[in-house]
């Protein structure tokens, strides 16, 4: 009994073979590099402390806020959202920053999804039925013909 599954015969060619030992070979050195190189950074990079907010509980003292423009590129805590606000960790009594996510920052990304999302609909609703209408047409032209012939 014959398996389904065969191999093709040009692909055990070997200037295909060449070729995919190449790409794989490839592949394989940008992975593998890219490993080694943030393996590199990681040693490389000071230790960080630990923000207080993370071990231990806090109070909220600023509500969440936009940073500005100076805060975005000095303060660590302004880069991920943009927002920020002020907590005081109880035991150590320690001021710090914490990157929060804002409502009406969550309200605008979810209303500009939406636009997209209705846009989307509407340009591929329109794609529809152009090609409809075009399958539509050739389906007549080839009755017509169909019916010249006889």
């Amino acid at each position: 009994m014959e398996s389904d599954c065969r191999i093709p015969v040009a692909c055990c060619r070997p200037r295909v073979l060449v070729f995919q030992a190449l790409f794989w070979g490839l592949v394989s050195l940008r992975v593998f590099g890219a490993a080694l190189l943030s393996e590199e950074k990681a040693t490389a990079m000071k230790p960080v402390t630990t923000p207080c907010w993370l071990v231990e509980d806090f109070v909220v003292t600023t509500v969440c806020s936009q940073c500005n423009a100076f805060q975005t590129k000095s303060w660590l805590a302004c880069g991920l959202t943009g927002y920020v606000e002020r907590v005081n960790c109880t035991r150590t009594n320690k001021d710090e920053y914490k990157s929060c996510r804002s409502v009406v920052m969550e309200e605008h990304l979810f209303w500009k999804f939406e636009a997209v999302m209705l846009a989307l609909t509407v340009v591929f609703a329109i794609l529809v039925v152009v090609r409809q209408r075009w399958l539509d047409r050739l389906a007549s032209e080839k009755v017509r013909r169909q019916i010249e012939s006889i």
